[in-house]
């Protein structure tokens, strides 16, 4: 995964723990826009998160900050 989308999904997580709490969950589309501007972008987060990891649709953001940190 590239470093700015690691980049973006840690600043988001942060973003939704401060708000919300260290429960709050969250899909990968919590990384983008609502209009699909970027869809190499949005399939490579895709990629990561359905075949990658198997993830469900919403996990919690600590576990995907840490496993972005950790460079899962």
């Amino acid at each position: 995964m590239r470093q700015s989308l690691r980049d973006k999904i840690i600043e988001v997580c942060d973003l939704k723990i401060e708000k919300k709490g260290e429960t709050v969950g969250l899909s990968f589309y919590a990384f983008f826009a609502n209009k699909n501007d970027d869809p190499e972008l949005l399939m490579e987060a895709a990629t990561w998160w359905i075949q990658a990891h198997k993830l469900d649709h919403f996990e919690k953001a600590q576990k995907i900050k840490d496993m972005v940190l950790n460079g899962k």
